[in-house]
Protein backbone atom coordinates (compact mmCIF):
# COMPACT_ATOMS: atom_id res chain seq x y z
CA UNK A 1 0.00 0.00 0.00
CA UNK A 2 1.28 3.47 -0.90
CA UNK A 3 1.60 6.18 1.72
CA UNK A 4 -1.97 7.17 2.62
CA UNK A 5 -1.02 9.59 5.39
CA UNK A 6 -0.28 12.42 2.97
CA UNK A 7 -3.06 14.95 2.36
CA UNK A 8 -4.83 14.55 -0.97
CA UNK A 9 -3.20 17.68 -2.40
CA UNK A 10 0.30 16.32 -1.80
CA UNK A 11 -0.32 13.36 -4.12
CA UNK A 12 -0.51 15.56 -7.22
CA UNK A 13 3.09 15.14 -8.39
CA UNK A 14 2.97 11.39 -7.86
CA UNK A 15 -0.25 11.32 -9.89
CA UNK A 16 1.34 13.29 -12.74
CA UNK A 17 4.37 10.97 -12.73
CA UNK A 18 1.95 8.04 -12.91
CA UNK A 19 0.18 9.69 -15.88
CA UNK A 20 3.49 10.04 -17.69
CA UNK A 21 5.16 6.71 -16.88
CA UNK A 22 2.31 4.23 -16.51
CA UNK A 23 -0.45 5.85 -18.58
CA UNK A 24 1.87 7.25 -21.25
CA UNK A 25 0.04 10.59 -21.36
CA UNK A 26 1.67 13.50 -23.15
CA UNK A 27 2.90 16.66 -21.39
CA UNK A 28 -0.03 18.83 -22.47
CA UNK A 29 -2.50 16.23 -21.16
CA UNK A 30 -0.65 16.11 -17.86
CA UNK A 31 -0.80 19.90 -17.65
CA UNK A 32 -4.54 19.79 -18.29
CA UNK A 33 -4.96 17.34 -15.41
CA UNK A 34 -2.94 19.64 -13.19
CA UNK A 35 -5.00 22.67 -14.19
CA UNK A 36 -8.34 20.96 -13.62
CA UNK A 37 -7.28 19.47 -10.29
CA UNK A 38 -6.08 22.86 -9.06
CA UNK A 39 -9.73 23.97 -8.97
CA UNK A 40 -10.54 20.98 -6.74
CA UNK A 41 -7.66 21.88 -4.45
CA UNK A 42 -8.82 25.52 -4.40
CA UNK A 43 -12.28 24.36 -3.36
CA UNK A 44 -10.72 22.21 -0.60
CA UNK A 45 -8.85 25.23 0.73
CA UNK A 46 -11.99 27.38 0.69
CA UNK A 47 -13.88 24.60 2.51
CA UNK A 48 -11.00 24.30 5.00
CA UNK A 49 -10.31 20.74 3.84
CA UNK A 50 -6.73 21.29 2.71
CA UNK A 51 -5.37 18.64 5.08
CA UNK A 52 -7.95 16.00 4.09
CA UNK A 53 -6.46 12.51 3.62
CA UNK A 54 -7.53 10.27 0.71
CA UNK A 55 -9.50 7.86 2.93
CA UNK A 56 -11.37 10.80 4.50
CA UNK A 57 -12.86 11.91 1.18
CA UNK A 58 -16.59 11.15 1.11
CA UNK A 59 -19.42 11.26 -1.45
CA UNK A 60 -20.71 14.29 0.46
CA UNK A 61 -17.44 16.11 -0.31
CA UNK A 62 -17.80 15.22 -3.99
CA UNK A 63 -21.35 16.51 -4.04
CA UNK A 64 -20.31 19.79 -2.38
CA UNK A 65 -17.59 20.20 -5.01
CA UNK A 66 -20.08 19.59 -7.81
CA UNK A 67 -22.37 22.26 -6.37
CA UNK A 68 -19.36 24.59 -6.25
CA UNK A 69 -18.57 23.89 -9.94
CA UNK A 70 -22.14 24.54 -11.01
CA UNK A 71 -22.36 27.88 -9.19
CA UNK A 72 -18.90 29.35 -9.71
CA UNK A 73 -18.46 31.67 -12.71
CA UNK A 74 -15.47 31.35 -15.01
CA UNK A 75 -12.82 34.02 -14.26
CA UNK A 76 -12.32 34.43 -18.02
CA UNK A 77 -15.94 34.99 -19.09
CA UNK A 78 -17.85 35.69 -15.90
CA UNK A 79 -20.42 33.10 -16.99
CA UNK A 80 -21.32 29.93 -15.13
CA UNK A 81 -19.44 26.85 -16.29
CA UNK A 82 -21.32 24.77 -18.85
CA UNK A 83 -22.07 21.14 -18.08
CA UNK A 84 -19.41 20.15 -20.60
CA UNK A 85 -16.75 22.25 -18.88
CA UNK A 86 -17.78 20.91 -15.47
CA UNK A 87 -17.24 17.44 -16.90
CA UNK A 88 -13.58 18.26 -17.64
CA UNK A 89 -12.99 18.99 -13.95
CA UNK A 90 -14.85 15.88 -12.85
CA UNK A 91 -13.04 13.63 -15.35
CA UNK A 92 -9.72 14.88 -13.95
CA UNK A 93 -10.89 14.11 -10.42
CA UNK A 94 -12.01 10.63 -11.50
CA UNK A 95 -8.56 10.06 -12.95
CA UNK A 96 -7.02 11.15 -9.66
CA UNK A 97 -9.21 8.69 -7.74
CA UNK A 98 -8.34 5.93 -10.24
CA UNK A 99 -4.68 6.59 -9.44
CA UNK A 100 -5.44 5.99 -5.75
CA UNK A 101 -7.07 2.68 -6.65
CA UNK A 102 -4.08 1.59 -8.74
CA UNK A 103 -1.68 2.41 -5.90
CA UNK A 104 -3.85 0.81 -3.19
CA UNK A 105 -4.42 4.14 -1.47
CA UNK A 106 -7.78 3.91 0.34
CA UNK A 107 -10.30 6.42 -1.03
CA UNK A 108 -13.74 6.44 -2.63
CA UNK A 109 -13.91 4.68 -6.03
CA UNK A 110 -13.87 6.84 -9.17
CA UNK A 111 -17.20 5.37 -10.23
CA UNK A 112 -18.85 7.41 -7.49
CA UNK A 113 -18.43 10.46 -9.71
CA UNK A 114 -21.22 10.40 -12.30
CA UNK A 115 -20.83 12.96 -15.06
CA UNK A 116 -23.80 15.28 -15.70
CA UNK A 117 -25.46 15.21 -19.07
CA UNK A 118 -24.18 17.89 -21.40
CA UNK A 119 -26.32 20.96 -22.01
CA UNK A 120 -28.91 20.45 -24.73
CA UNK A 121 -27.49 21.43 -28.07
CA UNK A 122 -23.97 21.83 -26.68
CA UNK A 123 -22.40 19.51 -29.21
CA UNK A 124 -23.36 21.60 -32.21
CA UNK A 125 -20.31 22.78 -34.11
CA UNK A 126 -19.46 26.09 -35.69
CA UNK A 127 -17.94 26.07 -39.14
CA UNK A 128 -17.51 28.21 -42.23
CA UNK A 129 -18.98 27.36 -45.60
CA UNK A 130 -16.73 27.38 -48.66
CA UNK A 131 -17.58 30.98 -49.56
CA UNK A 132 -16.66 32.12 -46.06
CA UNK A 133 -13.43 30.13 -46.09
CA UNK A 134 -12.59 31.76 -49.41
CA UNK A 135 -13.20 35.23 -47.97
CA UNK A 136 -11.02 34.45 -44.96
CA UNK A 137 -8.13 33.23 -47.10
CA UNK A 138 -8.46 36.08 -49.59
CA UNK A 139 -8.27 38.65 -46.77
CA UNK A 140 -4.54 37.91 -46.50
CA UNK A 141 -2.54 39.71 -49.13
CA UNK A 142 0.80 37.84 -49.06
CA UNK A 143 3.13 40.79 -49.57
CA UNK A 144 5.58 40.60 -46.67
CA UNK A 145 7.16 37.95 -44.44
CA UNK A 146 4.34 37.91 -41.89
CA UNK A 147 1.43 37.88 -44.33
CA UNK A 148 3.07 35.22 -46.53
CA UNK A 149 3.51 33.05 -43.45
CA UNK A 150 -0.06 33.70 -42.28
CA UNK A 151 -1.54 32.73 -45.64
CA UNK A 152 0.49 29.50 -45.63
CA UNK A 153 -0.78 28.70 -42.13
CA UNK A 154 -4.46 29.21 -42.96
CA UNK A 155 -4.14 27.29 -46.23
CA UNK A 156 -2.50 24.43 -44.32
CA UNK A 157 -5.27 24.38 -41.72
CA UNK A 158 -8.05 24.06 -44.29
CA UNK A 159 -6.15 21.59 -46.48
CA UNK A 160 -5.24 19.17 -43.68
CA UNK A 161 -7.65 19.59 -40.75
CA UNK A 162 -4.67 19.83 -38.42
CA UNK A 163 -5.20 20.72 -34.79
CA UNK A 164 -3.42 23.89 -33.74
CA UNK A 165 -0.92 21.99 -31.56
CA UNK A 166 -0.16 19.69 -34.49
CA UNK A 167 0.49 22.63 -36.80
CA UNK A 168 2.75 24.47 -34.38
CA UNK A 169 4.74 21.25 -33.89
CA UNK A 170 5.64 21.03 -37.60
CA UNK A 171 9.37 21.27 -38.32
CA UNK A 172 11.24 22.70 -41.27
CA UNK A 173 12.97 19.42 -42.10
CA UNK A 174 9.60 17.77 -42.79
CA UNK A 175 9.27 19.96 -45.88
CA UNK A 176 12.80 19.62 -47.28
CA UNK A 177 11.62 17.49 -50.21
CA UNK A 178 8.72 19.72 -51.19
CA UNK A 179 10.12 21.09 -54.48
CA UNK A 180 7.50 20.84 -57.24
CA UNK A 181 5.14 18.37 -55.58
CA UNK A 182 1.46 18.79 -56.43
CA UNK A 183 0.36 17.13 -53.23
CA UNK A 184 1.99 15.78 -50.12
CA UNK A 185 1.36 13.25 -47.37
CA UNK A 186 2.82 13.91 -43.95
CA UNK A 187 2.83 11.80 -40.82
CA UNK A 188 1.95 13.67 -37.62
CA UNK A 189 1.50 12.68 -33.99
CA UNK A 190 -1.91 13.79 -32.85
CA UNK A 191 -3.89 13.95 -29.65
CA UNK A 192 -3.06 11.21 -27.18
CA UNK A 193 0.12 10.35 -29.12
CA UNK A 194 -1.90 8.82 -31.96
CA UNK A 195 -0.12 8.90 -35.36
CA UNK A 196 -1.95 9.70 -38.57
CA UNK A 197 -1.34 10.94 -42.09
CA UNK A 198 -2.51 14.38 -43.27
CA UNK A 199 -2.68 15.58 -46.84
CA UNK A 200 -1.59 18.92 -48.27
CA UNK A 201 -3.31 20.10 -51.46
CA UNK A 202 -1.46 21.66 -54.39
CA UNK A 203 -2.89 25.04 -53.48
CA UNK A 204 -1.67 24.80 -49.87
CA UNK A 205 1.76 23.62 -51.01
CA UNK A 206 2.11 26.59 -53.36
CA UNK A 207 1.67 29.00 -50.46
CA UNK A 208 3.97 26.94 -48.22
CA UNK A 209 6.62 27.06 -50.95
CA UNK A 210 6.36 30.87 -51.05
CA UNK A 211 6.75 30.91 -47.30
CA UNK A 212 9.77 28.58 -47.43
CA UNK A 213 11.54 30.99 -49.77
CA UNK A 214 11.47 33.74 -47.17
CA UNK A 215 11.88 31.26 -44.32
CA UNK A 216 15.15 29.97 -45.74
CA UNK A 217 16.37 33.51 -46.42
CA UNK A 218 15.64 34.69 -42.88
CA UNK A 219 18.19 35.01 -40.12
CA UNK A 220 16.38 32.18 -38.33
CA UNK A 221 17.70 29.55 -40.73
CA UNK A 222 18.93 27.40 -37.86
CA UNK A 223 15.52 27.27 -36.19
CA UNK A 224 13.94 23.81 -36.12
CA UNK A 225 10.32 25.01 -36.31
CA UNK A 226 8.51 25.43 -39.61
CA UNK A 227 6.33 28.39 -38.64
CA UNK A 228 8.27 31.01 -36.73
CA UNK A 229 7.97 34.51 -35.32
CA UNK A 230 9.94 36.93 -37.49
CA UNK A 231 10.46 39.44 -34.71
CA UNK A 232 14.02 40.31 -33.83
CA UNK A 233 15.43 37.36 -31.95
CA UNK A 234 18.79 35.71 -31.79
CA UNK A 235 19.16 32.65 -33.96
CA UNK A 236 19.63 30.43 -30.92
CA UNK A 237 16.34 31.56 -29.34
CA UNK A 238 13.15 29.58 -29.92
CA UNK A 239 11.06 31.43 -32.50
CA UNK A 240 8.37 28.76 -32.94
CA UNK A 241 4.91 30.31 -33.14
CA UNK A 242 2.71 29.50 -30.16
CA UNK A 243 -0.92 28.34 -30.39
CA UNK A 244 -1.99 31.60 -28.75
CA UNK A 245 -0.24 33.73 -31.37
CA UNK A 246 -1.90 31.76 -34.17
CA UNK A 247 -5.30 32.12 -32.51
CA UNK A 248 -4.82 35.91 -32.42
CA UNK A 249 -3.74 35.88 -36.05
CA UNK A 250 -6.84 33.96 -37.18
CA UNK A 251 -9.09 36.29 -35.19
CA UNK A 252 -7.48 39.31 -36.90
CA UNK A 253 -8.21 37.98 -40.39
CA UNK A 254 -11.71 36.92 -39.38
CA UNK A 255 -12.44 40.54 -38.49
CA UNK A 256 -10.84 41.80 -41.70
CA UNK A 257 -12.78 39.40 -43.92
CA UNK A 258 -16.14 39.82 -42.22
CA UNK A 259 -16.61 36.11 -41.53
CA UNK A 260 -18.28 35.13 -38.21
CA UNK A 261 -16.43 36.37 -35.15
CA UNK A 262 -16.42 32.86 -33.64
CA UNK A 263 -13.78 31.81 -36.21
CA UNK A 264 -10.73 30.11 -34.68
CA UNK A 265 -8.15 27.61 -35.93
CA UNK A 266 -10.47 24.83 -34.73
CA UNK A 267 -13.28 26.36 -36.79
CA UNK A 268 -11.16 25.66 -39.87
CA UNK A 269 -10.79 22.05 -38.73
CA UNK A 270 -14.58 21.82 -38.42
CA UNK A 271 -14.94 23.48 -41.83
CA UNK A 272 -12.52 20.97 -43.36
CA UNK A 273 -14.49 18.01 -41.97
CA UNK A 274 -17.86 19.50 -42.91
CA UNK A 275 -16.72 20.12 -46.48
CA UNK A 276 -15.56 16.51 -46.83
CA UNK A 277 -18.88 15.26 -45.49
CA UNK A 278 -20.83 17.49 -47.85
CA UNK A 279 -18.78 16.13 -50.76
CA UNK A 280 -19.93 12.61 -49.88
CA UNK A 281 -16.90 11.31 -47.94
CA UNK A 282 -17.92 8.58 -45.51
CA UNK A 283 -17.72 9.12 -41.77
CA UNK A 284 -15.07 6.45 -41.20
CA UNK A 285 -12.71 8.17 -43.64
CA UNK A 286 -13.28 11.52 -41.96
CA UNK A 287 -12.52 9.86 -38.64
CA UNK A 288 -9.12 8.84 -40.05
CA UNK A 289 -8.49 12.29 -41.55
CA UNK A 290 -9.18 13.96 -38.21
CA UNK A 291 -7.42 11.39 -36.05
CA UNK A 292 -10.42 10.66 -33.84
CA UNK A 293 -10.01 7.55 -31.70
CA UNK A 294 -13.76 7.02 -31.51
CA UNK A 295 -16.25 7.29 -34.37
CA UNK A 296 -18.72 8.82 -31.90
CA UNK A 297 -16.54 11.94 -31.83
CA UNK A 298 -16.78 12.24 -35.61
CA UNK A 299 -20.55 11.79 -35.61
CA UNK A 300 -20.92 15.35 -34.34
CA UNK A 301 -20.60 16.42 -37.99
CA UNK A 302 -23.57 14.42 -39.22
CA UNK A 303 -26.04 17.08 -38.11
CA UNK A 304 -24.69 19.27 -40.90
CA UNK A 305 -25.49 16.82 -43.67
CA UNK A 306 -28.69 15.80 -41.91
CA UNK A 307 -29.94 19.39 -42.26
CA UNK A 308 -28.72 19.60 -45.87
CA UNK A 309 -30.48 16.34 -46.77
CA UNK A 310 -33.64 17.49 -45.01
CA UNK A 311 -33.65 20.72 -47.03
CA UNK A 312 -33.16 18.75 -50.26
CA UNK A 313 -35.98 16.40 -49.27
CA UNK A 314 -38.31 19.31 -48.59
CA UNK A 315 -37.42 20.92 -51.91
CA UNK A 316 -37.57 17.94 -54.25
CA UNK A 317 -39.59 15.09 -52.72
CA UNK A 318 -43.00 14.74 -54.36
CA UNK A 319 -46.15 14.94 -52.30
CA UNK A 320 -48.90 12.79 -53.94
CA UNK A 321 -51.55 15.18 -52.63
CA UNK A 322 -50.02 18.09 -54.49
CA UNK A 323 -49.95 18.53 -58.25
Amino acid sequence: MQNSTKPIKEHIQDFLDYCEIEKGLRKNTQENYRKYLEKFFHWMDEAKLGSLLPHQLTPEHIWAYRVYLSRTPSPATGKLLSKGTQNYYLVALRGFLAYFVSKDVPSIPPGKIVLPKADKGQKSIKFLNLDQVGKLLASINPKDDGSIRDRAILEAFFSTGLRIAELTALNLEQFNSLKDKKDMELGVIGKGGKPRVVYFSERALNFIRKYLEIRNDSKHINQKALFINFRDKKDDEDSRLTPRSIERMVKKYALLSGVPIFTTPHTLRHSYATDLLNQGVDLRSIQEFLGHSNIATTQIYTHVTNKRLRDIHHQFHSDPDKK
